[in-house]
């Protein structure tokens, strides 16, 4: 049996989007390996402080929120 035009669009149309999977695959896999090695290089910078901080805009949110 003969494979038609629209046989062989979609076979082709299969294959690319095997393809794309592939390459988003990936492209996925090498910036989470990229984003691991930037967070390695900011751990041996100092820390800042962290949690909380009450700073002026805030009380003034604080102070304006009251009923």
């Amino acid at each position: 049996m003969r494979k038609g035009k629209s046989e062989s669009a979609r076979v082709d149309r299969r294959n690319f989007l095997k393809q794309a999977g592939v390459v988003i695959g990936t492209a996925g896999t090498a910036a989470a390996a990229g984003s691991a090695e930037a967070l390695a290089k900011t751990d041996d910078a100092p820390e800042q402080a962290a949690g909380y901080r009450e700073t002026e805009h805030v009380r003034t949110y604080y102070k304006l929120a009251r009923l």
